[in-house]
């Protein structure tokens, strides 16, 4: 006779094993990851064509969205808003500065802080790929209730 494991090394954090997903199908990470997966090789391809990355896109279409809202972000401001580490932040912007998509220029409040700025050209390009992306987004997650789906990832995310 085996027994059933009961400590939380063996069974996670569920307290009572009917809590546990039966198999990957039910298990909410799981599904997560390969929605995730499938989410994101379906805008790497819309934004082929635009000859930006995910995270590419993410930074500069964050860094167009803050800068219409207020002053020009700095790269921590960035950072913080999209949620991405700080020192890939900045390796990212130094390719899209390669690309003349953006500028960095220092804050002049805080010489050790850097200013983005998108240039027409990465203006240009948020305006292409941004409905690029959209349409994706509208594709992928139409069998979702839109408001629902909004409500729990903004659950997750906080």
């Amino acid at each position: 006779m085996t027994a059933t494991p009961t400590n939380s090394r063996t069974t996670g954090d569920f307290h009572d094993r009917s809590e546990a997903p039966s198999g990957p199908g039910e298990s909410p990470g799981f599904l997560l990851w390969q929605t995730t997966l499938r989410w994101q090789r379906a805008v790497s391809a819309a934004l082929r064509p635009h000859d930006l990355t995910h995270v590419q896109f993410v930074l500069l279409t964050s860094a167009w969205w803050l800068e219409q809202s207020s002053e020009a972000p700095t790269q921590r401001r960035l950072a913080d808003h999209a949620a991405t580490d700080a020192m890939m932040t900045s390796q990212v912007l130094r390719a899209l500065e390669a690309k003349a998509l953006i500028t960095r220029t220092p804050d002049p409040q805080d010489t050790r802080a850097k200013r983005i700025r998108l240039t027409q050209a990465g203006q240009a390009r948020v305006a292409a790929a941004l409905p690029a992306v959209e349409a994706v987004d509208e594709h992928f997650f139409q069998a979702a209730p839109r408001r629902e789906l909004i409500s729990m990832l903004h659950a997750l995310t906080t």
